[in-house]
């Protein structure tokens, strides 16, 4: 008998680029710039905490919302630094990692013909996350000259309509590396008063803000919290993107919403990990030191790229750094990615790769959270193109 034809629910979506290019830097020994994740471990008194937890038996399914102890401590940790008090039984919820939170978050809120705002160039998961709920995608690029990028929230606005039901921001962002500030939560809380649209804030890059600048969370503003789901990642955080371990706070009203998706998604997450993580975060050197940790990378990067042909383009957070080569060749973004990886051997990400129709600025994306040998061998193969 035939195999039965399926008929694709993304059928617009294929391979990732960060598969690709993982691959090709693969085949070819590049040094993988690509992918935003270390090539460095994580503390080992975070794995001596994994181990106990497990030797101690806490091996069976935890609540659903996630351990009590680890609930308490991100809700603490919010407080400490944001100023708002989620109740960690009913407003915090473990996830498995940031992307399974921003979708549940889509999925229990967005119904079919809803739309949702979208700012471009956007983290990939965004836009599948909405067509999966039925929901429309309405993308609004951001501004880009010569300090680099910028939200238009005038054209936010000018995307509202009476079917939008939610705006999805990203700050620290990813890919271009810069950050919202005071003024930029004044002009979103200016858009959403007086209607029911939602935020869903990806903040998963939170801890890492340079420059003695501060992140300006979702969390910090009573005006957008009221209405927001803020994610964030231990992934991130503490350089184990592998455990796929994150959170998400929200309003109780809407995080009962978000529960209801969440134990029929993934029910609950790895419970060793969230002992271990609880036990973590006791000590807030853990993330408070994770700003100078990282801009001490970037400002090496920065400097050594300096010397070279490419343009620097702002990075005030992430641990990624975008940069221009229209000095050094007019490929498209793709096909540049494509011959850096193979001919010099280090690979990065095209920017065009996270717009949905593509949009083509000859910019490319690095990612600086290697240990010091792997970008110096890096710096090196770039400073000869």
């Amino acid at each position: 008998m035939p195999t039965p034809i399926l008929k694709s629910r993304l059928p617009a979506v294929g391979t990732t680029v960060f598969t690709l290019m993982s691959k090709l830097a693969a085949e070819h020994g590049a040094v993988n710039l690509g992918q935003g994740f270390p090539d460095f471990g994580c503390d080992p008194h975070l794995l001596d905490l994994v181990d106990e937890a497990m030797r101690a038996g806490l091996n069976q399914y935890p609540p659903m919302a996630g351990v009590p102890a680890l609930r308490e401590a991100i809700a603490a940790k919010i407080q400490t630094l944001y100023g708002r008090a989620y109740d960690p039984d009913a407003e915090i919820t473990v996830t498995a990692g940031a992307t399974q939170a921003l979708t549940t978050a889509i999925l229990c809120a967005v119904h079919p013909g809803d739309e949702v705002i979208i700012v471009e160039p956007a983290y990939d998961s965004y836009l599948p996350a909405v067509q999966l709920a039925g929901g429309v995608p309405v993308t609004v690029s951001m501004r880009f000259d010569e300090r680099g990028y910028s939200v238009p929230w005038n054209e936010i606005a000018a995307a509202v309509s009476p079917r939008t039901r939610m705006i999805v921001i990203n700050s620290p962002h990813n890919p271009t590396g810069t950050i919202l500030r005071t003024d930029d939560l004044d002009a979103l809380a200016d858009i959403v008063d007086g209607t029911g649209i939602l935020i869903l804030s990806d903040e998963v890059y939170e801890h890492m803000v340079y420059d003695r600048q501060r992140h300006e969370s979702v969390s910090r503003d009573p005006r957008l919290a009221e209405r927001a789901f803020v994610v964030s990642s231990f992934g991130k955080s503490y350089h184990v993107t592998g455990w796929k371990v994150g959170y998400v706070a929200a309003p109780a009203s809407m995080m009962a919403e978000f529960r209801k998706v969440h134990q029929y998604n993934v029910f609950t997450v790895n419970t060793p990990m969230q002992h271990a993580l609880a036990g973590y975060m006791r000590n807030p050197a853990s993330y408070l030191e994770l700003p100078a940790f990282y801009q001490r990378k970037r400002d090496a990067f920065h400097a050594a790229l300096m010397r070279s042909r490419f343009t620097l383009l702002p990075a005030d957070g992430t641990y990624f750094q975008c940069v221009r080569y229209d000095r050094i060749s007019n490929l498209s973004e793709a096909e540049f990615a494509q011959w850096l990886t193979r001919e010099v051997k280090v690979a990065a990400i095209p920017v065009s790769a996270f717009y949905s129709r593509g949009k083509e600025s000859r910019i490319v994306r690095f990612c600086f959270a290697k240990r010091d040998e792997t970008l110096e061998l890096a710096l090196e193969r770039l400073a000869q193109v």
